[in-house]
């Protein structure tokens, strides 16, 4: 008996860590409810224009939570590229990378990169939009994220129409939250930039955790030297790195756990599929997250080292960039009959 008295936690600490315990095993209870389903644009406002863009959100949606980072930011923004090239392609250049809010230079990267073979893309997390678009007028109650980088960080190099503008590129941004408060004429968020034309563009608005969050998919297409006609639907997306105050600030990993599910689960298809972005996996291979993609995902690739730049196979597999952890990059479905190589930076 006395040995199991010193064995005890002191009454507080051990009340510490049941409740630490049981706020995780809720969260992880809570990892279901991911669902999305098509929503009409005008039921969104004037945040999900323009009206090419099909638009996804929560089947359950947190509506208060939602609409309250909605209405804080300005339209998506697509400008197509002004023509196809009509030239054969049997490679393609993707890029993945978070541009932490213009703290990358990403017009002098796509300038000095070296041999891109075929058309290049961009997916990009973090980027920044400024302008009038973003709403100076503010509804009660109205939500957004602490200021980071941007014009008035004394980081400019990264203004998302001012980057495709500048290098002629077909763009596809969508806001996922403000950029700062009131005073901020900025919102950031996710885009895609090509130098083909992009189609199928949708918006997904990922289940409610911490902050507003939109995944964005387009598709480009092409054919190959022996004529053979292929597409490729292409995905930038960010998770959340936090929990939030439902889950006490803690269970993140189960947060971002619903919103893999959410995402992976309208790419569900046959459609040849590249899926990168910021995923926040704190916890490398071992995150839910990862693993819940991986699952949508199959895997035919060994595990790839970390490389700045490699050509991998064009098969269905599992390709990672620069942060292994932080910044995945998925592949499926592109057959080895209709792309050589896929070269991913």
């Amino acid at each position: 008996m006395n040995t199991l008295r010193r064995c005890r936690l002191p009454r507080g600490r051990g009340w510490f860590f049941f409740c630490l315990l049981f706020v995780a095993g809720l969260s992880h209870a809570c990892a279901a409810g991911h669902a999305l389903v098509p929503r009409d644009t005008a039921e969104l406002g004037p945040s999900a224009a323009p009206p090419q863009i099909s638009w996804f959100t929560p089947a359950v949606p947190h509506d208060a939570s939602l609409a309250r980072w909605r209405t804080s930011v300005g339209p998506p923004v697509f400008v197509q590229s002004p023509l196809a090239d009509g030239q054969p392609h049997d490679a393609i250049t993707i890029v993945s990378w978070n541009t932490a809010v213009g703290a990358a230079d990403i017009v002098g990267f796509v300038q000095t990169l070296p041999n891109p073979r075929g058309p290049l893309v961009l997916l990009l997390q973090e980027v920044y939009r400024e302008g009038p678009e973003v709403p100076a007028h503010l509804a009660p109650g109205f939500a957004f994220a602490g200021r980071l980088g941007g014009a008035a960080g004394g980081q400019a190099l990264g203004e998302i129409k001012d980057v495709a503008r500048t290098l002629g590129l077909a763009v596809y941004y969508v806001p996922s939250m403000r950029n700062g408060g009131p005073d901020s004429d900025e919102d950031r968020g996710n885009a895609i930039l090509s130098d083909l034309p992009l189609a199928d563009l949708r918006a997904m608005e990922l289940p409610f955790e911490r902050q507003r969050r939109v995944a964005i998919t387009a598709t480009v297409a092409g054919h190959t030297d022996a004529g053979t006609p292929w597409r490729v639907r292409l995905v930038s997306a960010h998770l959340d790195n936090l929990g939030g105050v439902r889950r006490a600030w803690i269970g993140a990993e189960y947060g971002r756990t619903r919103q893999a599910r959410g995402l992976t689960a309208l790419l569900q298809d046959s459609e040849p599929t590249i899926l990168a972005g910021d995923f926040n996996t704190w916890f490398g291979f071992s995150d839910q997250a990862y693993i819940e993609t991986a699952r949508a995902f199959p895997c035919d690739l060994p595990r790839p080292v970390a490389a700045r730049s490699r050509v991998f196979p064009a098969r269905a597999g599992l390709a990672r960039g620069v942060s292994p952890r932080v910044v995945p990059l998925w592949i499926r479905s592109l057959s080895s009959r209709r792309y050589s190589s896929v070269q991913l930076i």
